[in-house]
């Protein structure tokens, strides 16, 4: 058997915050491999046509200098930008991020790790090209595919009949046919848009009272009184957003409890603002509908629905369409061996993480949406990239040996990378 190579780190993703990542190791001169296909659920599993709910300012991923933003690939490229108010395609985020990558990251390995488990020497992998390695330290950075979740209600029916929103690239084979969109989110509501711009018949059953969409952000500067109380953040107006974008450092320090519930109730399912106009009026939304049970009836589906008066009634449609977002299960990884997943500290499916992102299995850290609970709704979503980046790639240089290894170039780094860069003592 050939020996395994060894590396120090091993980034397992390569999606915004695991580019994020790498690119800060890489500008440091810390030995690292990242693998994964860039920026695969972006152009993968969203639907052509699709635009960020994030706005520009919030949606770029982080390089340690900060100068290459979304706003500055547009500019480059001559996509249309704004701060807050313009959407931003799927297509030019996608460009951005592969454009981000071949800059910061050119030495990607586009294959999947299959097997993770911890052995004497650290952590041992395997990838989908049969190679072993040996790592010191793993960031798992697999963003939100793997955590797509169907109600156990609808999980039990073939893929003919039941999918995910995630599933879909576009909505063309639906033309002509009849679908029921289930969920207020923005997942849902932009997939019934799209689907019925492509020929569907689409009804939307949505289980909330009412739709509620967020509010077209203010273009302009806006009178101090108005920004004192209202200050906008990458993910909207006001203080306690302004708290769970700026400080989420502070946000690990508050009890579990209070975490989990924030996390759970903030930014709740919403329409985007500019699509509003592509759904009310164009299409049945059922509000106060609440899916029982599905059933298949031959071709079509028999959905069993209690209103919000308590009557039950019976809707058939040829396709149900999941928009139920995502939870994170980390029985869902399948590289994660179950030795190793024994070992780990969860809190409602999620790994408990330290203040610098480690799991309680030492040297295995979590980004994204399975270090929500612990860092706050930010990591939902883009914005929080670069607190992650930068809180983690920091803890790595101050316990590693590559720290002794710097250029006189890299030789301050520290400063730029601790937690005083946030206003935050920990």
């Amino acid at each position: 058997m050939s020996r395994p190579s060894a590396t120090d780190i091993v980034i397992v993703g390569a999606g915004p915050y695991g580019l994020s990542v790498a690119a800060h190791l890489r500008r440091l001169g810390l030995p690292f491999r990242i693998f994964g296909s860039p920026m695969r659920s972006w152009r993968s599993n969203m639907p052509a046509g699709m635009f960020l709910k994030s706005e520009g300012c919030a949606s770029s991923l982080s390089d340690p200098t900060g100068s290459y933003t979304l706003k500055a690939h547009c500019e480059q490229h001559g996509h249309s930008y704004g701060d807050y108010g313009v959407p931003v395609p799927l297509e030019t985020f996608s460009h951005y991020g592969l454009t981000f990558q071949q800059r910061f990251v050119p030495d990607v390995e586009d294959t999947q790790v299959v097997a993770l488990h911890r052995s004497s020497h650290g952590y041992e992998l395997h990838t989908a090209t049969g190679e072993m390695l040996v790592a010191k330290s793993v960031v798992v950075a697999v963003g939100i595919s793997h955590f797509r979740h169907i109600p156990q209600r609808l999980a039990h029916l073939p893929p003919e009949l039941v999918s995910h929103t995630s599933d879909h690239r576009g909505f063309g084979s639906f033309a002509g046919r009849d679908i029921m969109v289930i969920g207020g989110g923005q997942s849902a509501l932009e997939t019934a848009a799209l689907a019925r711009e492509q020929g569907a018949s689409v009804r939307v059953f949505v289980r909330q009272p009412r739709l509620v969409w967020n509010v077209l952000p203010h273009h302009e500067p806006r009178p101090l009184a108005q920004r004192m109380r209202h200050p906008m953040t990458g993910l909207g107006a006001g203080w306690r957003l302004r708290f769970y974008a700026n400080a989420p450092g502070t946000f690990h320090r508050l009890p579990e409890r209070t975490r989990v519930r924030a996390v759970r109730t903030a930014l709740g399912p919403a329409g985007a603002w500019w699509l509003k106009e592509r759904v009310l009026g164009q299409l049945p939304v059922l509000t106060g509908h609440t899916v029982l049970s599905a059933e298949a009836d031959g071709n079509r589906v028999r959905v069993r629905v209690k209103r919000d008066d308590g009557r039950v009634i019976d809707q058939t449609t040829e396709h149900l369409i999941a928009g139920t977002g995502y939870r994170v299960d980390l029985g869902r990884l399948p590289f994660l061996s179950d030795q190793l997943r024994g070992r780990l500290r969860l809190v409602a499916g999620a790994p408990v993480l330290s203040s610098s992102f480690e799991a309680s299995a030492p040297d295995l850290y979590f980004l994204g949406l399975a270090s929500a609970y612990s860092f706050g709704p930010v990591m939902r979503f883009l914005n929080g990239a670069d607190y992650s980046a930068r809180r983690l790639v920091g803890h790595l240089l101050a316990r590693g040996p590559g720290a002794q290894s710097l250029t006189p170039a890299s030789c301050d780094p520290l400063q730029k990378y601790s937690s005083a860069a946030w206003g935050e003592a920990g």
